[in-house]
């Protein structure tokens, strides 16, 4: 099959690339905004027309949390519109979509993972587009299944994880929110499990998938110190509101994988074993 990546510069879109060469019998198109503008519906209509794309796995997203509450329009046209177009133009040549959500669809206040079928309400400007961009590829590609994840890290761009070896190294104590509760996920797993769905054969529908586990932001950076060997940096739990954002967090996130591991037969790692593999990557590559 012919597969558009889109958004490949991204953590996820960069460990989609790293695990092509292992399927070899499908064609990989890999583009980011200077391959494709998927805000023009026009370019993006001739490009999976020209192309003759089977399926597409949309990466590109707006993800800047906070600055998304300022740049709203932008926000709006990359989360929401741009899916759209990609939906509908895919739709059209006969094939499926693979479009990645998020777990800010839910405002987390609930206390047991969110299911699929839990409604949604989100919080943040980030959270709303997001949600709006599921419902319009749903509504223009019924060959659409929607992945949810959350707290995204790799050896790739910008993420939590890098983040705290840096300020770790640099800084004698640190503040993290203790308060948040989450699942970190390892896009290397993320990928793989999209690579099996198109393998397998999408079955439509909104899907849940992180690492295994639970933890807090507080936790999860004491786990990325303990794993590089960090010792020098004080790590101190704080509450949300002593560390304000102008986007509004989900203060429970956790999300039920059941229905991916059962359709798919994907077993996933515990966020423990993942964040391991990641650190002594990041670590033996920077040393």
């Amino acid at each position: 099959m012919n597969i558009l990546i889109t958004g490949c510069n991204g953590q996820l879109g960069n460990e989609l690339q790293l695990l092509e060469p292992a399927y070899p019998h499908h064609h990989f198109f890999n583009t980011d905004v200077a391959d494709l503008d998927i805000t023009d519906f026009q370019a993006v209509r001739a490009y999976i027309s020209n192309h003759q794309i089977d399926g597409v796995v949309n990466c590109a997203a707006f993800t800047a949390v906070d600055k998304a509450e300022t740049q709203q329009a932008l926000c709006r046209q990359l989360n929401t519109e741009a899916p759209s177009f990609l939906a509908e133009a895919i739709h059209a040549q006969g094939g499926f979509m693979i479009h990645i959500s998020t777990d800010y669809v839910f405002n987390g206040q609930h206390c047991v993972p969110y299911q699929e079928t839990d409604t949604p309400c989100p919080t943040s400007t980030y959270g709303v587009t997001k949600l709006a961009g599921e419902q319009a590829v749903m509504e223009h590609c019924p060959q659409a299944m929607i992945i949810r994840t959350a707290w995204l890290y790799s050896s790739f761009g910008n993420n939590f994880v890098k983040t705290m070896l840096r300020l770790g190294k640099e800084k004698e104590s640190l503040g993290v929110v203790f308060d948040q509760i989450g699942t970190p996920t390892n896009a290397h797993d993320l990928a793989l499990a999209i690579l099996t769905a198109i393998d397998k054969g999408i079955q439509p529908g909104i899907y849940h998938f992180t690492n295994e586990g639970v933890t807090s932001w507080y936790d999860f950076a004491l786990a990325i110190h303990r794993m590089a060997g960090i010792t020098t940096c004080n790590v101190k739990p704080l509450h949300t509101e002593e560390y304000p954002t102008p986007a509004q967090r989900p203060h429970y996130s956790v999300l039920d994988k059941s229905k991916i591991k059962k359709v798919y037969g994907i077993a996933i790692p515990h966020w423990e074993e993942s964040l391991q593999q990641c650190v002594a990557h990041l670590m033996h590559t920077t040393n």
